[in-house]
């Protein structure tokens, strides 16, 4: 019985030593986390695959973070998380073969939402983009063009600045260009200038002094 006991004993200690070999097969390298899940991976052709943390030590006087998120061959990929080094939420971002895409999320050390931004990811299913060409000079669009779409990432929609919650500004973007708002201010409308109410004594005058040119008004009401 002591024998038996000892056996699975053995059994279950060399399973746990194959273990992280069997979960990281196929894998160049990796890092175990407490719960024996694998995490960091490096495939045989040396790309960065799966569930990622990584950690950016401070350096001066920028504050270091930790950040976690998905790869997907050597690409950030999906939503990222990162956090200060003493563990509060800073930033959530969205990514798309390794470029930022659509809403991101930036916090204060408070928890306050301290802005929004909005980018737009090279997607590999539209290998051709639209652009809008702008006059010299002004935010008017004078043309559009066809362009191959090349991997990139930029500013694209509407971006949002908080202080202590409450939205202070925002600012538009298409396609890393700032848009201008129209001033809607109309010309000033002239005003007509007041009729004085006549007097007698001035119907009088105008009424002897009719058709007579240069007729002047001295102030007398006799004539």
């Amino acid at each position: 019985m002591q024998a038996r006991i000892i056996q699975c004993i053995c059994i279950a200690f060399f399973g746990l030593l194959l273990a992280p070999a069997v979960v990281g097969q196929g894998y160049k390298s990796y890092d175990l986390t407490v719960d024996g899940d694998t995490i960091n991976r490096v495939d045989a052709q040396g790309k960065k695959q799966g569930p990622w943390v990584l950690r950016v030590e401070e350096v001066r006087g920028e504050p270091g973070y930790e950040e976690e998120g998905l790869f997907k061959n050597d690409y950030k990929d999906g939503y990222w998380r990162r956090y200060s080094l003493q563990g509060d939420l800073v930033a959530v971002e969205h990514y798309m073969l390794g470029g930022k895409d659509g809403l991101q999320q930036y916090f204060t050390f408070f928890g306050n939402l301290e802005r929004e931004e909005t980018w737009r990811g090279y997607n590999p299913d539209a290998p051709y983009d639209t652009i809008a060409v702008y006059g010299a000079g002004s935010n008017e669009i004078v043309d559009f063009k066809i362009v191959k779409a090349e991997p990139y990432s930029v500013r694209h929609g509407v971006w949002k600045y908080y202080d202590e919650g409450r939205l202070m500004r925002s600012e538009e973007y298409d396609r890393n260009n700032l848009v201008i708002p129209k001033e809607t201010a109309t010309a000033p409308v002239k005003e007509k200038p007041k009729e004085v109410e006549k007097t007698a004594e001035m119907l009088e005058w105008e009424k002897k002094n009719r058709g007579k040119k240069g007729a002047l008004r001295d102030g007398r009401t006799g004539m």
